[in-house]
């Protein structure tokens, strides 16, 4: 797989891990676990344990595969995630790309902080809700609102996001009784950044 500025970079396709056990809990437990949480986050509120985080651990943090995710839009720009697993420099990269063009722009990298311009929650949702059949990558809305989620900075939120979220995490395997806790915490996390000023710039806004 080529994205132009990872020429370098061994780049996987990672679009059948989410599908496996294990992958959620390493995509999202971090964002519960900043020692704000009253309750210990746990790979069970994904409906994995500890040897499946384990195990898809190594796979996704293996120095020579970087796993790739792509999460095209039918309409406007999408977003593609890479576990960056540069030996000394690791993290996740969330890029913007442009239909029709091979260019994508880094709009966020998160080591264990969010320093990039994120997304609103309607832009997330239009993103996660907008599929591109005709391109190779993520089709499902879930696990496509999902592996953007850390990009949400708005927090200005509908009532309806958190039942949102919870939803997307029971499809993707969180048992239903604990889909809305992990759903919260989520929430918590992501509302305790700097809030989203309404004269930045949306990266999905064309500028």
């Amino acid at each position: 797989m080529l994205i132009k500025g990872y020429e370098d970079g061994p780049l996987v396709a990672g679009e059948a891990l989410p599908a496996r056990r294990g992958f959620w809990s390493n995509h999202l437990l971090a964002m519960c676990s900043d020692g704000a949480c009253t309750e210990r986050p746990v790979p069970e509120w994904f409906g994995e344990d500890g040897a499946d985080a384990d195990a898809m651990s190594e796979v996704l943090f293996d120095p020579d595969h970087w796993p790739t995710f792509r999460v095209p839009a039918e309409d406007g720009p999408g977003v593609v995630v890479i576990y960056r697993n540069l030996v000394g420099d690791q993290g996740t990269d969330y890029l913007l790309t442009h239909p029709g063009t091979s260019h994508a722009q880094q709009i966020a990298g998160w080591e264990g902080d969010f320093p990039g311009t994120g997304l609103t929650w309607q832009e997330l949702v239009r993103l996660a809700d907008g599929p591109s059949a005709a391109t190779a990558g993520i089709q499902d809305e879930s696990a496509r609102l999902l592996l953007a989620l850390p990009l949400l900075t708005d927090m200005d939120l509908p009532e309806t996001a958190p039942a949102r979220i919870a939803a997307a995490l029971t499809a993707v395997g969180a048992p239903h009784e604990t889909a809305s806790t992990a759903a919260r915490h989520l929430l918590a996390h992501l509302e305790r950044r700097p809030r989203h000023d309404s004269t930045w710039e949306s990266p999905l806004s064309g500028s």
